[in-house]
């Protein structure tokens, strides 16, 4: 239901919608709710954030502009990742080369980070750290390296800077290290194949890991490994996960996009282009992060999978299980967010902005 209008100097907003979710209000549950950051085309300034107020049982579509009328050309252009650190969200503009930070609760603005050409962020002990390609976004063969920045999140400041591989992504930090992805994404065919290894007492890279070609994802697990993706070559390496433990690095037979984990279990779907085929081949599973064993190659049980045209996006209920999956459809027009029963039964789907991709629930203390 559309419910107000407002107006900026030499624009107007466009005003968030609310629809019900199927399945009604959960009161007293935790989280509350679950914050999407929708990427929009590159160039077209078109990131927004939705909530889906899972205590009232609403879905509510480009909320920022709503609660923040006076800030010119909102949200800005690519949304590239959406974290909460303590009563703030953190929101990744990748093409507009800055961090919106907003409350975790109202979604009111509080400033902004810049930082050039940034990608992914994560916290440690007060401190946010963000991944940049620091270059101009371009594909260029003698593209520069990357960095990872270090910002106070008191005063929302940069405070120090480490140059790392080319193209850095996602990272994840475990015994006061920094594990980041390199991907050389603007060097093809020449990528990076490297984790670099940054020591956060120092803020000095200490190593690198040589792992696969065009790394981007990076999480952990509860038994000190960590999963990272490769999408390959896009010719003869194929897009493959990896586990890093302390005794061997070793490749799971299994093409990754995205991934989460919840509890033992790692929840990944992969979206690859098959010559073959001529067309996509897309996978949504579940490996056992304590075995090291494929649980399943689907996690969609009722084979409503069939209606997501390109998935972009996945995410577990740390406390029901339920998963969550967004549809980037085709990445200029509307997209979708599915939700599905920890037994993979769908529950709802529900219209999204532009390329929905990057989920964060909301406790209920708010982190």
């Amino acid at each position: 239901m559309l419910l107000a209008t407002a107006c900026r100097t030499d624009e107007i907003v466009i005003p968030a919608e609310y629809d019900r979710l199927p399945i009604g209000a959960t009161p007293h549950c935790d989280p509350i709710g679950l914050y999407v950051l929708n990427e929009g085309n590159m160039g077209s300034n078109k990131a927004s954030i939705d909530y889906v107020d899972l205590e009232n049982g609403l879905y509510a579509r480009n909320l920022y502009a709503e609660r923040n009328p006076s800030v010119i050309k909102e949200l800005g252009d690519v949304g590239n990742d959406l974290q909460i650190y303590g009563s703030k969200l953190y929101a990744v503009l990748n093409s507009s080369h800055k961090i919106e930070v907003m409350d975790a609760r109202t979604l009111v603005r509080i400033g902004q980070i810049d930082i050039p050409n940034c990608r992914y962020i994560n916290f440690h002990k007060g401190k946010a750290y963000v991944t940049s390609y620091v270059g101009p976004i371009a594909i260029d063969p003698n593209a520069q390296p990357g960095a990872v920045y270090c910002v106070d999140t008191t005063t929302l400041s940069v405070i120090d800077k480490c140059t790392v591989g080319y193209q850095p992504e996602e990272m994840a930090i475990t015994n006061e290290r920094i594990y980041i992805a390199n991907s050389g994404g603007y060097r093809k065919p020449n990528y990076d194949n490297t984790l670099s290894v940054v020591d956060i007492a120092t803020m000095k890279q200490i190593q690198k890991i040589t792992v696969a070609p065009n790394l981007h994802r990076v999480r952990k697990d509860a038994y000190g490994q960590l999963w990272v993706s490769s999408r390959g070559d896009e010719a003869s390496i194929p897009s493959r996960l990896f586990v890093l433990d302390y005794k061997e690095n070793s490749s799971q037979d299994i093409p990754c996009s995205d991934m989460c984990i919840h509890g033992d279990s790692l929840y990944f779907y992969s979206l690859a282009w098959s010559d073959k085929l001529e067309g996509n081949v897309v996978t949504y599973g579940i490996v056992n992060v304590r075995t090291k064993e494929l649980v399943t190659d689907n996690f969609i049980t009722d084979g409503t999978e069939r209606e997501i045209e390109k998935p972009y996006g996945v995410a577990v209920n740390p406390d029901n299980g339920d998963i969550y999956v967004t549809d980037g459809k085709n990445y200029v027009s509307s997209g979708t967010v599915h939700c599905y029963s920890r037994e993979g039964k769908r529950k709802w789907s529900m219209r999204a902005g532009d390329i929905p991709a990057h989920m964060v629930f909301l406790r209920r203390d708010k982190q």
